[in-house]
């Protein structure tokens, strides 16, 4: 029932974006049958059996036909890099590599200097478990009956140049991981993952099943791409959409991710008044909205495999997860990965594996702010990569670690030459001028609407996702990560989605 570009039925929870994770709200705000959701997604919506082979196959990554198609400044000498966001039901969870990986109990002692008392690892741990369905590593740190199936990496499962990574890895002294998602993080080992057969598992899938889809008070549309909150005053009463249609809430969620999020609230009228008024959008609160982005600055140095095998699965494989000769604390600020293209024509002998190094505990911040007024137009992404000498030399040794492991005798054979950035020398700043000119995105960004106490200058929500300021308007998804935690944040997501249903929902 909708008349002049108005939907007039009125839900109880207005959902914005239907990724990572506005898919799980849905599912679980809808589990309560008097309660009406919907849920609006920009790309399409497929119900769980539909899904294109593209975001079923695993070894495909970051398809084009499902992307927002962004780019981001990643720092001085990468002003513009390629910055993938899935745009369909199940968000980047439906591109992704299906890394499943949880953050350190030291990630999350951070948050609770942003005035966050009750997101504690300990807080937490249990809504990981569960979440998650899994048949292998201690009862105290898994859950077996979860809706996301995560599949830890054995030794069987890798491909032989991967095997030789971890073989490399203990070469080099640092201890072999059973499982990243146990006791125990710092060392090199099988990676986790959310691929089961080959299929990558997204909350599209494993939460909106046909099942709760059917559900008569969920409604699911794609295809709408959400321009800004409405308000009555300072209370949020729905969302106008970039054609024009209203969409009415008794509540609204902004689950977009970090982008999409702080683009709509920028919109809104909620973030740095100065930057509003320059755009001509009247302020409705002054919140330092898409002023503390973060994201792990990536760095890909790809290898030729060796002739004689040739193997590329599974795409993601490995991972060496350590300290910094500068890590602070027990912080884990590096990771090295070993993973395969989908395939690999400019390689001369048709295989290669990408070995890439990742600050995961960067000082730097960037910024998301609006070019325009237009919800069509791409949001300005800078990620400032690497602007902290700190973060400079840090990014500098897990590139020097990747060196080390290809020289190993584990490893060294199993290559037939580095393919690209092709650097062969040892002058440390022509290294960084390399990293510098080469970075790519982790693919991580959080921060932009952060949760924070009172106390916190940089808050845009409280520790419920609640915007400051206002009534009816919540941020739930990556964007309120007060700080980014060492690792994937997919998992982490999911889990700030099905612990806000809970707490705040299921009075």
């Amino acid at each position: 029932m909708s008349h002049h570009g108005s939907h007039a039925d009125v839900a109880d929870i207005l959902i914005v974006g239907g990724g990572s994770a506005g898919a799980v709200l849905a599912a679980r705000l809808s589990q309560d049958p008097d309660r009406r959701v919907t849920l609006l997604e920009a790309g399409p919506a497929y119900a769980a059996p539909d899904f294109p082979a593209g975001l079923r196959d695993a070894t495909v990554i970051a398809d084009p036909a499902h992307d927002w198609g962004y780019t981001s400044r990643a720092g001085a000498g990468s002003q513009s890099i390629p910055t993938p966001r899935g745009k369909v039901l199940g968000g980047s969870s439906a591109v992704n590599a299906g890394a499943a990986l949880r953050p350190r109990p030291a990630d999350f002692a951070v948050w609770s200097e942003h005035g966050l008392t009750d997101w504690t690892f300990d807080d937490v741990l249990p809504v990981f478990r569960a979440l998650e369905s899994t048949p292998t590593g201690a009862d105290v740190y898994h859950g077996r009956t979860g809706p996301m199936p995560v599949r830890q990496h054995g030794h069987e499962d890798l491909s032989p140049a991967q095997r030789g990574f971890i073989e490399a890895g203990v070469a080099l002294g640092h201890k072999r991981i059973a499982d990243f998602n146990g006791a125990e993080q710092r060392g090199i080992g099988g990676h986790a993952v959310n691929v089961v057969d080959g299929v990558r598992q997204n909350t599209a899938t494993v939460y909106l099943t046909p099942e709760v889809r059917s559900r008569p008070n969920l409604a699911v549309s794609g295809g709408v791409t959400v321009d800004r909150v409405l308000f009555e005053g300072t209370t949020a009463v729905g969302v106008v959409a970039a054609d024009g249609t209203e969409y009415r809430g008794r509540e609204v969620i902004l689950s977009a991710g970090s982008y999409g999020t702080a683009a709509i609230l920028l919109r809104s009228g909620i973030g740095p008044a100065d930057d509003l008024t320059a755009l001509g959008i009247p302020v409705l609160v002054d919140l330092p909205v898409g002023q503390r982005l973060q994201d792990h600055p990536f760095f890909h140095t790809i290898y030729a495999l060796a002739a004689d095998d040739l193997t590329m699965t599974p795409a993601i494989g490995a991972l060496l997860w350590t300290a910094s000769s500068e890590a602070v604390g027990d912080e884990l600020d590096l990771h090295v990965v070993a993973a395969h293209p989908h395939d690999a024509p400019f390689s001369p002998t048709g295989g290669a594996v990408i070995l890439s190094a990742a600050l995961v505990r960067p000082e730097s911040r960037g910024s998301v702010r609006l070019a325009d007024r237009d919800p069509l137009t791409a949001p300005v992404i800078d990620d400032n990569y690497l602007g902290t000498e700190r973060d400079r030399r840090r990014m500098l040794e897990g590139a020097k670690l990747v060196r080390a492991l290809v020289a190993e005798p584990s490893l060294t054979p199993l290559l037939a030459g580095e393919l690209t950035p092709g650097f062969d020398g040892d002058d440390d700043a022509e290294l960084v001028r390399v990293i510098e000119t080469n970075l790519s995105v982790y693919g991580h960004p959080t921060s932009t609407a952060p949760m924070g106490g009172d106390g916190d200058p940089w808050a845009v929500v409280d520790a419920r996702g609640a915007v400051k300021g206002l009534n009816g308007l919540r941020a739930i998804d990556a964007s309120i990560i007060p700080q980014i935690p060492s690792t994937v944040t997919n998992l982490t997501v999911i889990m700030i989605a099905e612990r806000l249903a809970r707490l705040v929902y299921e009075a």
